[in-house]
């Protein structure tokens, strides 16, 4: 059985909210919810936060080694390498690529992700082409070999910063599967990932309101429905495309 293993991309150094993967709600930094919510998941076999070399990124190690998961440090910039070496460091097959601002991710959308990938005959499994979910349930499934194949095919930086970008460009050479949203989770003007202060602002907000509890997409949908003065917080802000 080929071992599956959710690497997350963060790094403190972030342009837009420098240090924002160690803000707190109830007291716990954000990126510790991501973490609390892949150890949900249950076909995984391992966690790695895969971050940079830059002394900046030693809290984010210092947190994986609280929370009893694998870290790997490589490049800054080229991000494709650091996820190949996070996944070779712990001789990982299968990844499950998710980026640091996901601090509640669905876990039920994530196992789809990886039943999707696991069950059909393809290269990568995205969930994000098709908009659909909110932003900040974003995951994307694919194998080591694929990206290796990937990064020997490119020599373009936007390729080795966006991990991915080269393999969604072609998809006559990377077969993909693009998960759709169903009507229920079906709100892709929504963001809950944590690119800004206002992002922060809400998510804090969100997750405050279950009070430790696991929560699902579902869950914050129906929160924002009876709040939804609450999804003007961050509507303001210009997001940057899928990654």
């Amino acid at each position: 059985m080929s071992k599956i293993s959710a690497i997350i991309e963060a790094r403190m150094t972030s342009t837009r909210l420098p240090g924002k993967h160690m803000l707190l709600a109830n007291g716990k930094p954000m990126i510790g919810y991501l973490i609390d919510r892949l150890k949900q998941v249950p076909s995984l076999d391992e966690i790695i936060m895969a971050t940079t070399i830059n002394n900046a990124d030693e809290p984010l190690v210092d947190l994986a080694k609280t929370n009893g998961i694998s870290y790997f440090r490589g490049s800054e910039n080229n991000v494709m390498s650091r996820v190949i070496g996070a996944a070779e460091s712990v001789n990982s097959e299968i990844i499950v690529g998710i980026t640091g601002d996901c601090p509640v991710i669905d876990p039920i959308i994530i196992e789809q992700a990886i039943q999707t990938f696991i069950h059909n005959t393809c290269d990568y499994v995205n969930n994000a082409y098709i908009p659909g979910y909110p932003g900040g349930m974003n995951v994307q499934v694919y194998s080591l070999v694929s990206l290796k194949e990937s990064h020997r095919m490119t020599n373009d930086p936007l390729d080795y910063e966006h991990v991915t970008s080269h393999i969604l460009r072609n998809p006559l050479i990377f077969q993909p599967i693009y998960m759709v949203a169903p009507l229920n989770l079906y709100w892709p003007e929504l963001s809950l990932e944590l690119d800004e202060k206002s992002d922060y602002d809400l998510l804090k907000k969100v997750i405050e309101n279950f009070k430790g509890e696991l929560f699902s997409c579902k869950d914050v949908i129906d929160l924002l429905h009876l709040h939804p003065e609450w999804v003007g917080i961050n509507h303001h802000i210009n997001r940057k495309g899928f990654e």
